[in-house]
Order: C-alpha cells, then structure tokens, then sequence
C-alpha cells in the first residue's frame, strides 16, 4: 500500500520565494549551467528517441485514478464477462493506490477522494477482500466519516444502483428526450462539451431503464445508517439557481411517469443511432474510456447482444485501455495521447537540436499526416460551413478533433525538413484554417467547440461529475495565437483578437489560469511565450508581471511545482513540489520573456540536469495534467521527458521561441488566414493595437 499524505497549503515546507525574487534578478556565469544544460539535452534526447514506435508515434502513460479500474470491474460484472486473472491483477493496482487512512485520492500526494474510495472498496470486494481485512475496514471507516454512500457524486451512485445498492429514483433525471431538443433550446446535447455528450447520451439510455443486476454481496458497511442510507435532498429556495434546477430535476422525475411509450421509444432508438453513428474505426468512442463504458452498457440494454459486431468492438476497444506497469498489475487509462504525446516529441527534438530532416522526424511527420482528420465531426454543428483539417489526441478519434493538438501538430510539422513538401504544407493550410474557423466569438478558443459556454448545463444535479462545458482558456488561445505567429500571422486580425483576449485574461498575480494543465504555472508558461511570440517585448507590462509572478514562486531547490489544490484553494496557486514538466513550462516563459541570463533560470536549468536520471529520462510521480479542473487529474508519463527537453534544448541553443522561429523552414508553408470564420460569424481580420495593460484594462 502507498503511503501519500495530504498537508495544508503550507505543505511543501521546502518552498519559500528565493533569492530571486526581484523583478531584475542578477546576472550569472552561465558556463558550467550550460555545459550540464548540453549533456543532459543529449541524454535526454537519446532516451526520447529510443522510445519512438516504429510507425513514428510517441506515446506515454496516462495514469488518472482507480476509478477507470473500479468502473472497469463493474462494467464486466454488469455484463457477466468478469474473469479472476483481469480482476486480480486490476485489484493489485487498486490496493497500490491507496493512502495510509484508507482513502483513495484522485492524483498523487492528494487528499482522500470519498467517490473514488467506494468505487475502490466495491471493487475488491469483487476481487474477494473481506470487509474485516484492516485495508478495507480502514476504507469504510474513512468513508463514513466523510458522509458515506449518500455523500458520494451522482456517478458513484449511478454505479451503485446499477447493482441494487441505491434507489434508482434517489439520482437525478436525465431523460432520453433530450436527444430531440434542438440546438437553440437550453440543455441541448450540443450545449454541452463533448466528453460530456458523449457520456450522457448513453447514460439517458441506462436512466431509461432503470436495470439492477443481482448484487453479489451488501454495503451496509459504507452507509452512516444501513437502515437508511437514501436520505432525501434539503429542498433549496426557488430564488436560486440551484433550487430552480433542483424543482426541474423533479418535473422530470414526474414525467418518467407519463412519457408517452412511443416517444420514449423513439428516443432511445435515436440515442442508439447517435451512439452507433459516433462509434470510432477501433470500435471506442471519442477515443476516451466512459463513453465506451456507458455506450457498450446502454446498447446491451436496447438489445444488442455482446457479440453484435458494434458491442463487440466495443469491448474489445475497452481492453486496449489496459496497461501493465509491471507483472500481475493491471490499470485503465482513461485516454491515450499518441497525437499529442508525438508532436510534442518532435518539437522537443527539433529545439533540441536534431536536424529537420532527421529520419525520426519524418517518420513522425508522416505518421501525424496521416492522422489528419479531413471529415466533418460534431464541431459542425456550430460551424457548419468549415472545412475540416484538425488532429485529434488519440489514436481514433475522427469525430472530436481538437484545437489544441491541431495547434501543437502545426508548430511540430513546421519544424521539420519533409521531401514531400507539398503535402505538409497543404496539411498545414487545412489546419489554420480549421483552427481559425473555430474562434469563438469573445476572440479566443475552446478546446472541442467554438462557443460551448452555456451556464446551464454545469447547474443540473445529474451533472456533478466535472467540467461539462467547454469555454475557451487561455492555454489553448495561447498556443494558437503562437502557431499563427510561428506562421508570421501575428497581424492578422485573428491572431490580434487573440492576444487581447489573452491580455484581458491575465490574473491579478500575473499569471493565467491552466484549463489543461497543473494550473497557474501551465497557463503561464503557455500564454509568456505565445504572446512574446506575437510582438510583445520583454518590457510590455503583461510580460514583466507575469516574469515577476514566475520568480516569486520558484522554490528553493531551483523548480517550479503546483498542487493540484490550486484549483479550488489560492494558497496553493505556483506552491508544490518542484516537478520536471512544470520546472520546464516555467522555464520556457522566462526565455522567452529575455530571462535566459538571469539566476531564476539558471537555478531553474540547474535542477533540471541535476535532476535527471541515469538513463536521460525524469522521475515525476505527480499529477500535472488536467481532464476537470478539481475533479479529474491527470499524469501524462511523457511529460516529464518532452517539457525538460524543450526547455532545455530553448536554453543550450539560446533560441527562446523553439528551432526556426520566426520564419518557417526553407521553404516553408505559406499559409493565409481566411478573413472570416466559416460560420459567418464575421469576424475581422483588420488589425488592432495591442494594449499594454493585463485584466480589467
């Protein structure tokens, strides 16, 4: 069992501003720095490009929690396909995971998770621990004290129910008539983000029905009072939101009584063909585990037996979720990221440094062009006349590519010297202007959807599972504002919309908030080098304020670490352990604002090469990536090889901006930005001055 504590904001003592916190750090001899800075570039990207596959991907790890491994377990119980060697070998992870209380957290050296704790224990009880076992009785102790079964998120206890352990009509409503709202009405399926979509729509199905499979044993154990563990809701005021939501959850709950057979039946055979209509070539759904879950179980209740080709390649997507990190230990990602793991492979590479023509290189340009994405998918719905030409994460994926990767894909593809140079730079065309397409109409961009901000959906009772919109951030703007840059765009009235969106965006601290990544120190190490990248000098105050925040919260040992915490706590915003990638996303905002010769990132450079590991690779055991801001963490194991890279690669070579910057490779793409969105939401491509102020101006 894994021992992990949780401590107040104060927790990692070891962290106090350091010497370099003035604005104007000193200046520092920098040959040693950099002599180390060029031996570990050189390990490292040894290690990285021993790791390429052999048809030109990257991709690391992508460990979440052990609800993917319960919800995995309960699935093949549900369906009775459980087997002892798949149950024993998930439950020796399980155990793995657990803190020294009994709790399960959701990312590394974070506090116990009630939700992920039940889904934890049921799943060894399927495994056959014995509630008496100290492991367990330890579990249900700690679960208790935080409120037990009736505490835990409407998730946990749609899993519950699905075995008889909570009343069906204790859980929200979601009825599958949503699927017939059309896409201007409120709670449309459009409305919300796409994992959220993709999610719901099968769950409406299983709410439909309502099944219990016989449970195989009680969990008396985790309720405060077994006689009555469904304790009904406080009734909240109608003058609030939550209680207008609340009475509307309770009309639904009456219509369930009297939908009309027909159009109840109706829907559900238009949720089946949605689904079936999303189903990806590998037999997944938009490539990430839930929807696969909750899709293979709803169309099995509509009838489709489990060797019905769609749920059998269902399932069968479902195990390519599986990874063993050693013998006998198996764990569920909940998402593989080989499109984004790769490109950001190859950008590490090129700023490090290996040729642009390097065999690897092009192999991992040919193998991303082939997973460019030339079909409409549910992003139309909003953009409807925009051609396609977007990279998803995953392997496959082609209905939810993303602005991000797409992005990311552009400014690794620009780097490298391919012999079909027409074919790239055609890529890169269909790319912009698919990214440019999808701006949203405040000037930046969301990661799935343009324009997916509607304030309803993360209000209903059903939806307490997570983030389930997908507004624009910053880090996503960011790094599109950079790719038009890289592609000497940065006049164009988009880029320029872009950027004042990101100025408008900057916290009081001087840093931005990371949507996708681990959070303050993710945002800003996006948005420093993205607009640097545009034109804004290192005076430029949004610059400096951002510099500043950077030195004020780098630690004592030299890197920079954040606690997930900071998403729901201040106190931890820039404060946690120093990490590899964080240490390295830091890094790369300070080079690119003029800092290279300053003690902040020489310290910074330091930690980095006296941090590595034998084999050129860093150890990084927390959790810096983000799926929900608060509720879903990620750790992506190849961040800590590609980050460290970059920004040591940027540093050796002092190129602040990457390999090539600004001007594209000899003959590079010429790429230009179409003058309106797609949608003819008529956006100017006329340019603006850039203001000098940050949020509030």
């Amino acid at each position: 069992m894994t021992a992990t504590t949780d401590g107040g904001p104060g927790t990692p003592t070891h962290r106090t501003p350091s010497a370099s916190s003035a604005s104007e750090p000193e200046p520092v001899p920098a040959g040693d720095t950099e002599a180390a800075a060029q031996r570990a570039v050189q390990r490292a990207a040894d290690h990285l490009l021993a790791r390429q596959h052999p048809d030109g991907w990257w991709k690391g790890d992508l460990e979440t929690n052990v609800t993917m491994d319960a919800e995995d377990l309960l699935l093949r119980e549900f369906l009775g396909i459980r087997d002892e060697q798949v149950t024993a070998a998930s439950a020796r992870w399980i155990r793995s995971q657990q803190r020294e209380d009994g709790a399960w957290p959701t990312f590394h050296g974070g506090p116990g998770d009630l939700s992920a704790t039940i889904e934890a224990y049921v799943a060894l009880r399927l495994a056959g621990d014995d509630p008496a076992e100290a492991h367990m009785a330890l579990a249900a102790k700690w679960s208790r004290g935080e409120g037990g079964v009736a505490a835990s998120r409407v998730f946990t206890r749609i899993w519950l129910a699905l075995f008889g352990w909570w009343d069906w009509d204790d859980l929200p409503e979601m009825p599958p008539e949503v699927i017939f709202l059309p896409k201007w009405m409120p709670l449309n399926i459009y409305s919300f983000g796409c994992w959220a979509r993709q999610t719901i729509v099968p769950l409406t199905v299983v709410g439909a029905h309502r099944p219990v499979h016989p449970a195989p044993f009680g969990i008396d154990e985790l309720h405060l009072d077994p006689g009555r563990p469904n304790p009904k809701q406080r009734r909240k005021s109608i003058t609030s939101w939550d209680g207008v939501f609340q009475r509307l959850d309770q009309v639904l709950h009456a219509y369930r009584r009297f939908s009309p057979r027909m159009v109840r039946r109706s829907a559900m055979n238009a949720c089946a063909r949605w689904i079936i209509e999303r189903q990806e070539a590998d037999g997944c759904w938009g490539g990430i585990q839930p929807p696969a879950v909750y899709s293979v179980m709803a169309l099995h209740l509509l009838g489709y037996d489990l060797d019905h080709p769609v749920v059998k390649a269902g399932l069968d997507s479902l195990d390519r979720f599986a990874v063993w990190p050693e013998d006998g230990v198996r764990m569920i990602e909940a998402c593989q990221s080989p499109v984004w793991d790769t490109c950001l492979a190859t950008i590490a590479l090129a700023d490090a440094g290996i040729g642009a023509d390097h065999p690897a290189l092009v192999k991992a340009a040919d193998w991303m062009l082939g997973e460019q994405i030339t079909r409409p998918g549910d992003w139309s719905v909003q953009r409807p006349r925009l051609a396609p030409g977007g990279w998803a994460f995953e392997f496959h994926n082609d209905n939810y590519p993303d602005v991000d990767d797409t992005a990311e894909v552009v400014l690794a593809l620009r780097r490298i010297d391919h012999p079909d140079r027409a074919r790239l730079d055609s890529a890169i065309d269909k790319a912009v202007r698919w990214n440019v397409g999808m701006q949203s109409r405040n000037g930046a961009w969301g990661a799935f959807d343009a324009d997916n901000t509607s304030p309803f959906p993360n209000r209903l009772p059903f939806c307490d599972f997570g983030e389930v919109i997908d507004p624009p951030s910053a880090d996503v703007t960011a790094h599109v504002v950079e790719m038009l840059a890289a592609l000497g765009l940065e006049h164009d009235g988009h880029t320029r919309r872009g950027i004042d969106w990101l100025l408008g965006e900057q916290e009081d601290s001087g840093a931005w908030f990371g949507r996708w990544g681990v959070n303050y120190i993710y945002g800003t190490g996006s948005a420093v080098p993205a607009l640097a990248a545009a034109g804004l000098g290192p005076d430029h105050p949004a610059i400096r304020r951002a510099v500043d925040w950077l030195h004020q919260v780098q630690n004592a040992d030299g890197g920079w670490g954040e606690d997930l915490r900071s998403y729901s706590d201040q106190e931890w915003a820039g404060r946690g352990h120093s990490t590899a990638s964080q240490t390295a996303w830091a890094l790369m905002a300070l080079l690119a604002a003029g800092e290279r010769d300053t003690a902040s990132v020489e310290r910074g450079v330091r930690w980095l090469t006296d941090t590595q590991l034998e084999d050129g690779s860093w150890d990084e055991p927390y959790f810096t990536g983000t799926g929900f801001p608060r509720d879903f963490s990620i750790n992506y194991h190849l961040y800590r090889m590609v980050f460290p890279l970059t920004a040591l690669g940027r540093y050796a070579r002092a190129e602040p901006f990457g390999a090539g910057h600004p001007a594209a490779p000899s003959g590079g793409s010429a790429v230009t930005a179409p003058s309106t969105g797609a949608s003819g939401s008529g956006m100017s491509s006329t340019s603006t001055t850039i203001p000098s102020t940050g949020k509030g101006a």
